[in-house]
């Protein structure tokens, strides 16, 4: 067979070919029309099979399929296929890998979404607690003065400022850690 036609050889008859998948390209061997990798395998993605040779062995892989249903056998060997891409690339953790990573990813997301929700109920609260809180207006006639010190100063009482009382008391009503 000369080097241009590696991919396809003729029958004896001459008038059909049949063109080499991925696998038996790769072992080098003759494509026959019953292969049983061929349909999963095509030689337009060698690579594809060369990570599946790698990972499970051309047996495995030949012997996984055949023991299939033929309807099953492509999800199969797109399975085999991302779980030996995933082992070339990780050896050690594959496919289990990536998807621990995603975990952390979405528990990271998660936390963060659940410390946005307490932020925004504690401003929520802090806005209601401020409405609810809020001293009534006081009118005094003119020139007489609330109790003493400068007209327009903050009252104080016991040593407390009524917004300093007014944050201890929201602060009460939550734990912080």
């Amino acid at each position: 067979m000369s080097p241009g036609e590696d991919d396809v050889e003729a029958s004896n008859s001459g008038a059909s070919a049949i063109r080499r998948c991925a696998a038996c390209k790769f072992l080098r061997r003759r494509c026959s029309r019953d292969c049983v990798l061929a349909p999963h395998f095509p030689a337009s993605d060698p690579h594809r099979y060369a990570c599946v040779q790698r990972v499970f062995g051309a047996g495995n892989t030949a012997r996984m399929l055949q023991q299939l249903p033929v309807h099953e056998r492509g999800r199969a060997a797109d399975s085999m296929a991302a779980e030996a891409y995933r082992r070339v690339q990780d050896p050690v953790y594959g496919c289990a890998g990536v998807i621990n990573r995603l975990q952390d990813q979405i528990r990271a997301a998660q936390c963060e979404l659940a410390w946005t929700h307490a932020q925004i109920a504690m401003h929520s609260a802090a806005a209601a607690h401020a409405r609810t809180m809020t001293p009534p207006r006081t009118t005094h006639p003119p020139g007489q003065r609330d109790g003493g010190g400068v007209a327009g100063a903050p009252s104080t009482q016991q040593g407390t400022t009524s917004a300093a009382w007014q944050l201890e008391d929201f602060a009460s009503e939550f734990s912080f850690p």
